[in-house]
């Protein structure tokens, strides 16, 4: 049957689903994330867990390891101390084909699933029996009323399995699949309240420093005006300890974690390692300005592992000229007697995809 097509492994656009933990599974760590609703729209980080991952185990947003991300996943649960097995997840936003289309309006369900097929057919590059789809009617289209905008999202099923079958191999269910990107989006409207004149009408760039790549985007009044992925991250630091000192690269890691490193360390590897992180940040805002109509940004966020690098977000305002903050889309949170604040502020930009996960739940 067609509605086959539109499977539940990808429901992105699903408005609200049961009790759920946000999984966000990146190149080093996995991170959970449990929210509530308390009632009258006042939401409560009831827990998370940040639990490491063997080198390689992800790659490029690829598991490439189903045991070893698995056990790591069972053993983030765990620690998470929740009964709840319901979970969310995302996949990279690299790894998903989106297009906005315009259909007539007022069609049945099934008329639309036909036409969102045809329309399909000419976007997505693989045969449909080989992608999860998805799709949601975003609203009326701007220049007719008979006629409605939606948005289209496909997967290769052998992406979405990959991370069914990490969590199911964990013990738990998996309910939603979702984009990294849209994620984000959804845990930065949280952040968007603690900002001057609450963002509104200004553009407020998001910078997601990783292990392995750097996501800039640039939002304007919570919707995305501009993204860009780079191939830099934590994992240079590392390499940039390997050659200074000599070490293996699990030694780099293990010493770049600890803190456990010579003197120099600061000013010879650390230093100029964060120049070039402040640099590639301000020529991700220079394509911004040269491929839409905007000439500036308001503030500047970071997340990702390395936005706790000490004196980072200094460094980027400086090189910038913007005002630069962390990420921390908990700051209006309550919180629950498991979540301990002091670590919660340190732990807050690695959170975002997760929170933005377990939000799905209490929209």
């Amino acid at each position: 049957m067609l509605a086959e097509k539109f499977s539940s492994a990808l429901d992105i656009f699903q408005t609200r689903a049961p009790a759920l933990i946000g999984v966000d599974i990146s190149s080093t760590s996995i991170k959970l994330v449990e929210i509530s609703d308390t009632g009258k729209g006042v939401r409560r980080l009831e827990r998370y867990a940040i639990e490491p991952l063997p080198r390689d185990a992800v790659t490029d947003g690829n598991i490439v390891s189903l045991d070893q991300v698995s056990d790591g996943l069972r053993r983030a649960w765990r620690r998470l101390g929740s009964r709840n097995r319901n979970v969310a997840l995302a996949l990279p936003a690299a790894m998903v084909i989106t297009k906005k289309i315009v259909v007539p309006a007022a069609q049945k369900e099934e008329d639309l699933e036909l036409t969102v097929e045809a329309e399909a057919n000419q976007y997505i590059p693989f045969a449909l029996d080989e992608v999860n789809l998805d799709f949601q009617i975003i609203g009326p289209a701007p220049n007719s009323t008979d006629e409605v905008e939606v948005l289209i999202a496909a997967s290769r099923k052998e992406k979405v399995e990959d991370r069914v079958a990490v969590a199911e191999a964990a013990g738990l269910k998996p309910m939603v699949m979702d984009v990294e990107s849209y994620a984000t989006q959804a845990a930065f409207e949280l952040i968007a309240p603690t900002l001057l004149a609450n963002g509104r009408d200004q553009n407020i760039a998001l910078v997601d420093i990783g292990a392995h790549a750097t996501h800039l985007y640039v939002l304007r009044n919570n919707q995305f005006l501009f993204s860009r992925d780079q191939a830099s991250g934590g994992n240079q630091l590392t390499h940039d300890i390997q050659r200074a000192f000599n070490l293996s690269p699990e030694e780099a890691e293990a010493a770049k974690r600890n803190q456990g490193l010579p003197e120099n360390y600061d000013g010879d590897v650390l230093q100029p390692f964060m120049e070039t992180l402040a640099l590639e940040v301000t020529r991700a805002l220079q394509f911004f300005f040269t491929s839409t109509s905007y000439n500036q940004v308001d503030q500047i966020i970071l997340a990702g592992g390395c936005a706790l690098l000490p004196g980072l977000d200094e460094l980027i305002a400086k090189r910038a000229g913007v005002a630069t903050a962390l990420a921390n889309p908990f700051v209006n949170m309550a919180t629950s007697d498991q979540v301990r604040p002091r670590q919660l502020t340190q732990d807050a930009p690695l959170l975002l995809i997760a929170c933005g996960l377990a939000l799905r739940s209490v929209e």
